[in-house]
């Protein structure tokens, strides 16, 4: 795998660390929250495209392509909030409101597992 330089690994841990702090929020009902989650999905969801994988490890290159698309439920997480809050204008809030509410939580989770998944993966694959 690609190494990150500075400001990259930098924006990377801000990207985590504004994720948790949005994630967190929506606990407390903060109205910021859905914004900082969206801000830190990006930054994470960017860094991680940027890192690539130039071998010919097929395994590698498959959990490449997972962790890819658990970015992409990443930033799904990130709108399916934005509706939870009322925050995305082509969504109807009362008509939608029993479906959306705390479907980004599950997106979310499914999100993580992919990644918890592919970063071990990946480093036991990158050791052998």
């Amino acid at each position: 795998m690609k190494e990150l330089n500075k400001w990259q690994a930098i924006t990377f841990q801000i990207g985590a660390v504004l994720l948790l702090a949005g994630a967190i929020g929506t606990v407390f009902e903060w109205q910021l929250s859905p914004y900082v989650f969206g801000v830190g999905a990006i930054f994470y969801t960017i860094i991680q495209m940027m890192q690539t994988y130039e071998g010919r490890n097929f395994t590698i290159r498959r959990l490449r392509r997972i962790m890819l698309f658990s970015d992409l439920l990443l930033l799904l997480s990130a709108v399916l909030l934005f509706a939870t809050y009322g925050k995305v204008p082509f969504i109807d809030q009362i008509t939608y409101a029993q479906y959306i509410h705390n479907n980004w939580v599950v997106v979310l989770l499914l999100a993580a597992i992919l990644q918890l998944y592919t970063t071990v993966r990946i480093d036991n694959e990158l050791i052998k």
